[in-house]
């Protein structure tokens, strides 16, 4: 008995010996980092527009993928959400006036996407739609959920056609390129009207149109000098604040009163 359970034992051990080697030499995953030059960005009144760089790198790719082109990557600037109320406007009696509204929760205010090539020829619909990945693809939550299908995906679009004709939303396409076979460069638009808030940058790996890894930076973008100075007060002290807006419109006809009077 103990003959063919030393053989039976030796027989194993030769075949995890033999299955290790392989195992040990199992390619490591790819993985996608960014890095920003920046953690913040300061405009000013006079900000029009700008594009940002985002810097990054794969790590561990495949030289032969790699070589052919099959690695692509989409990058993210998102800006905070907010609650966004979309209203319709509809002509009665001769007067446009705002009848049917709908609200969504936590929409982000921005939205730039930077891609190596069009969506569409990196990865199916499907897979954006689960990563929640490009504009058209974000869930937009209503408030009330218990409005009709059809008209929720009737503001829903109008919300999206909205964004994108101001500048919050867009999408470059060639954005991000190459540098070498693991080192990449993404520029995002940034709207002349782009929030101050906490935006999150966001960096989508794929490989042969399939998602492999993602990556994630924040930024911050703030007001700087007497806008920044107004904002502050505007938010900490909103009730003198509005008081002392009240004031000045008062002040300011009154002085135009005076001066533009005709005796």
């Amino acid at each position: 008995m103990a003959g063919p359970r030393a053989f039976a034992a030796a027989a194993s051990l030769s075949m995890l010996f033999a299955i290790s080697p392989a195992t040990a030499q199992a390619p490591p995953t790819e993985s996608i980092q960014i890095g920003l030059s920046t953690d913040a960005i300061s405009i000013t009144a006079g900000f029009s527009g700008a594009d940002l760089t985002i810097f990054g790198s794969l790590e561990n790719p495949d030289p032969l993928i790699a070589r052919q082109g099959r690695y692509d990557v989409v990058v993210v600037l998102e800006g905070p959400p907010r609650p966004v109320v979309v209203r319709r406007k509809d002509r009665v009696l001769g007067v446009w006036i705002n009848l049917d509204s709908e609200t969504f929760e936590n929409v982000p205010v921005s939205y730039s996407v930077a891609t190596t090539r069009p969506l569409q020829d990196i990865a199916e619909p499907a897979k954006y739609k689960q990563l929640s990945l490009g504009a058209q693809n974000l869930y937009l939550k209503p408030a009330d959920e218990t409005d009709s299908p059809a008209t929720i995906q009737e503001f829903t679009a109008a919300l999206r056609e909205r964004k994108a004709a101001t500048g919050l939303y867009s999408e470059n396409v060639g954005g991000v390129q190459f540098l070498s076979q693991n080192l990449f460069r993404a520029t995002v638009r940034l709207a002349p009207n782009v929030p101050v808030g906490t935006h999150k940058a966001r960096a989508f790996l794929f490989k042969s149109g399939m998602f492999v890894k993602e990556s994630s930076a924040q930024l911050e973008i703030r007001k700087s000098g007497f806008e920044q100075s107004v904002f502050r007060v505007a938010h900490d002290y909103s009730f003198l604040y509005g008081v002392f807006a009240i004031s000045l419109a008062m002040l300011t006809g009154w002085l135009g009163r005076i001066i533009f009077r005709k005796d």
